[in-house]
Formats: structure tokens, C-alpha cells, sequence
């Protein structure tokens, strides 16, 4: 699989996801990589065009392409198991991604965690209220999931900047 290919989109054909796709993703989400893996993390799994209309409002930018998605995930995750879950969760949100782009889907990571709607109430909040979601989970995002109705080009090397890579130590830029 070409990951360089893979790019975030946030435009989706109006296509339902076949229920196959979404236990694929769901099954590799729950075996996910956590730290001396507690799994902190849990997802609700929204199909409802209300419902990822009312989503869409979450924060003040960057939700917007929910209303018009198949599926979202929200992803939770419990800090009583550890104190790794920001980072659990993070794991497992790519995991969903690089799952989707495996099945022929295009993905979007709406981060929540810390955001605000457009009226100032935490997005976490908002999120909690609309999904009956229990004080003892935390929101870190959303991943919307549909089929692409954009196309992006693939990466290249111009996309990418290798000064960013140093070698056995900060500073060395070469592996000679």
C-alpha cells in the first residue's frame, strides 16, 4: 500500500459504508497499540445524518464536512486507566485512517480535545451532551470516513522536508 497517496478529505460521495468496512475498521481500532496495552480507548459509531449534522457544529472550524459524511467515529478515551490516553487515542484515530485508506476510503482526524463551538461551550461538552457520553471518558476527536469525492495527488519528495530528520543525535543530518 502506497501511504504517500493517502491525504486527508473532507468531501464524500453520499455512499453508505458497507457494514464489512466498518467492523474491518472497528477490529483493527480495538486491537490498536496503547501502552502496556490498557486500550483507554472507546468509540461511538454515528451513521445518523442528524446526528453528524448536530456534530458538525462541535467547534467553530473544521467539522463542517460531518454533516455531509457516511460515518464518523468519535473517539474516547479514560484517563483512570492511564495516563497515556491522549496519546492511546491518538494511535488508534490513525489506525482508523491509514484502515480506511486500506479499504478504498477517505478519512479526516476533527480534533475536539480543547476546541470550543462557535457559542464558546467546550466541544468535549457539546459532544457529551448530544452522544449520552459518561463523565468518565474523555472526547479527543472525530474521524469522518466516507468514500472520496475529491482526489488529491500523491506526495512526493518535494513535499517533504528532511531537515527535519537528524541521525543518532540532534544536529546530524547525514546516517554516514
Amino acid at each position: 500500500m502506497d501511504f504517500l497517496s493517502r491525504r486527508t478529505i473532507r468531501k464524500y460521495r453520499d455512499v453508505k459504508i458497507e457494514n464489512f468496512k466498518v467492523n474491518e475498521i472497528l477490529r483493527t481500532a480495538l486491537v490498536s497499540p496503547s501502552g502496556k496495552n490498557t486500550q483507554p480507548y472507546e468509540f461511538i459509531v454515528v451513521e445518523n445524518k442528524e446526528v453528524l449534522k448536530e456534530l458538525s457544529t462541535c467547534k467553530k472550524m473544521g467539522a463542517q464536512m460531518l454533516e455531509n459524511a457516511p460515518l464518523a467515529i468519535v473517539v474516547l478515551g479514560n484517563p483512570k486507566l492511564t495516563d497515556t490516553w491522549i496519546e492511546d487515542c491518538s494511535i488508534v484515530s490513525t489506525i482508523i485512517q491509514l484502515k480506511s485508506y486500506e479499504l478504498g476510503l477517505g478519512s479526516c482526524w476533527i480534533q475536539t480535545y480543547g476546541r470550543f463551538t462557535s457559542e464558546g461551550v467546550s466541544s468535549e461538552e457539546y459532544i457529551r451532551n448530544l452522544l449520552n457520553i459518561p463523565e468518565n471518558l474523555h472526547v479527543l476527536n472525530i474521524v469522518s470516513i466516507g468514500y472520496p469525492a475529491e482526489s488529491k495527488r500523491s506526495y512526493s519528495d518535494e513535499d517533504m522536508d528532511f531537515s527535519k530528520v537528524n541521525y543518532d543525535k540532534y544536529g546530524k543530518k547525514d546516517n554516514k
